[in-house]
């Protein structure tokens, strides 16, 4: 049965500590760029600012899509832990429908520690151990978002999998995470050929194309990205922008030229903004347009959520994007 529902946001949440420490020495390798955040080991390091803010991926698409228009459900497993009350309370004021989260008193919720320094950020991640439940009777939406999950998510994938086969007329958008990225094609076969549209950077789509090397190489890498079963890729790109291909046309966007306060959740930003568009019936280019200046917008934030776009923001960015003389278009 239909509702007036769109989305079901299917994923984790976590309370993320940010803290940006006043004392710190990087060490940079010229050579090869790599950065270090060093500390004196055993030292007491002075912190200048800490912020409490909810995040995980599906966390951060619902509270995305929300703020754009859409309404949602999410799918979480949580411990009924102080840090849990705090996701739930976050996201009811959001406005996300919290119908179908769990709760389990034996667990508790996710938590990451953040180190904000210089615009980029170093994340220790605590993924509780749990035993993810499926719903019993999730309601029929026009799409589901399916995102990260901890290192127990197999079970829990196979029941989507089971549950979308039964409703073939959801559209399935894709977000795997890390540990979905290690287990591979093997694991996460059946959901990428389900998949009707799939977020991914260039680093994870050439994990799972197997390509070693992309540069130069965009179209090849969206064909092969596609041939694993996903209908639409998107494939982001950092500060080079992101490419779209709906299996006949090829899209790319460029980025809004805005300094990043701190870069936690430009991806899931990018994500919610680019499916909230096409949920609403926009082109890919539109698309693309939205996913990016909603990454622009939550770059000058702490957290990732903070900066998340309005729809009534939506359209001040995208003149300021037309304004900036962002290119999007076929390619």
């Amino acid at each position: 049965m239909m509702n007036d529902y769109q989305l079901i946001s299917i994923g984790d949440a976590s309370i993320d500590a940010f803290i940006t420490p006043s004392e710190s020495e990087t060490v940079c390798e010229i050579k090869d760029k790599e950065c270090h955040i060093c500390f004196s080991y055993g030292d007491k390091i002075p912190v200048k600012n800490q912020e409490f803010c909810v995040g995980g991926n599906a966390a951060n698409n619902a509270v995305g899509v929300t703020r754009l228009g859409v309404k949602t459900y999410i799918v979480l497993t949580l411990g009924i832990d102080y840090t849990g009350k705090m996701i739930v309370d976050k996201l009811t004021k959001e406005g996300v429908d919290l119908t179908y989260v769990i709760q389990q008193p034996a667990t508790t919720s996710n938590y990451s520690t953040i180190i904000s320094y210089q615009g980029e950020r170093t994340i220790f991640s605590y993924h509780a151990p749990r035993s993810y439940e499926f719903p019993v009777q999730l309601p029929t939406v026009g799409w589901v978002y399916l995102t990260s999950m901890g290192e127990s998510f197999l079970p829990f994938y196979k029941h989507v999998a089971a549950w979308l086969a039964k409703n073939p007329q959801i559209k399935l958008a894709f977000n795997p995470g890390s540990y979905q990225m290690r287990a591979g094609i093997e694991e996460i076969g059946d959901i990428l050929k389900r998949t009707h549209l799939i977020f991914v950077n260039r680093q994870e789509a050439q994990k799972l194309t197997g390509m070693d090397e992309s540069s130069g190489k965009e179209k090849d890498l969206l064909l092969a990205l596609s041939k694993l079963g996903p209908k639409n890729c998107v494939i982001t790109d950092g500060a080079k922008g992101s490419m779209y291909y709906d299996g006949t046309h090829f899209v790319k966007a460029g980025v809004l030229p805005v300094d990043a306060f701190e870069r936690t959740g430009a991806g899931d930003a990018f994500g919610s903004g680019c499916l909230a568009a096409i949920i609403k019936g926009k082109t890919p280019q539109e698309a693309l347009m939205w996913g990016t200046v909603n990454s622009a917008s939550v770059i000058g934030y702490t957290g990732s959520q903070k900066g998340l776009l309005t729809e009534a923001d939506m359209t001040q960015w995208l003149e300021r994007a037309k304004s900036s003389k962002v290119e999007v278009g076929e390619f």
